[in-house]
């Protein structure tokens, strides 16, 4: 029964996990690129590279289903993605 029932724990970690890195599996640095090119860095306004102060971030989050796309995706603050950050880990689970 022991044995088991470390089975069913390893496989419950096992899909736990692979639940939390689907989120990260899907997103395309292509799609991230495009976003940028259509929408410029708000503090620098340049179409590539870094955007201090700021985050590319999903509007609808991927972890809950949400497309990874062009259209779902904003710049948002840093303090402003931290607190989505923390409502989509109640959220959705993650």
């Amino acid at each position: 029964m022991g044995t088991a029932s470390t089975l069913v724990s390893c496989i419950v970690a096992i899909a736990i996990a692979s639940t939390a890195l689907s989120a990260r599996e899907y997103r395309s640095r292509e799609v991230t690129r495009e976003f940028q090119r259509e929408h410029p860095c708000p503090s620098t306004g340049r179409t590539s590279g870094a955007c201090p102060g700021y985050r590319r971030d999903h509007i609808e989050p991927l972890a809950c289903g949400g497309p990874d796309a062009v259209s779902n995706m904003q710049w948002q603050t840093i303090r402003d993605a931290k607190a989505k950050d923390r409502w989509e880990r109640r959220a959705c689970g993650r």
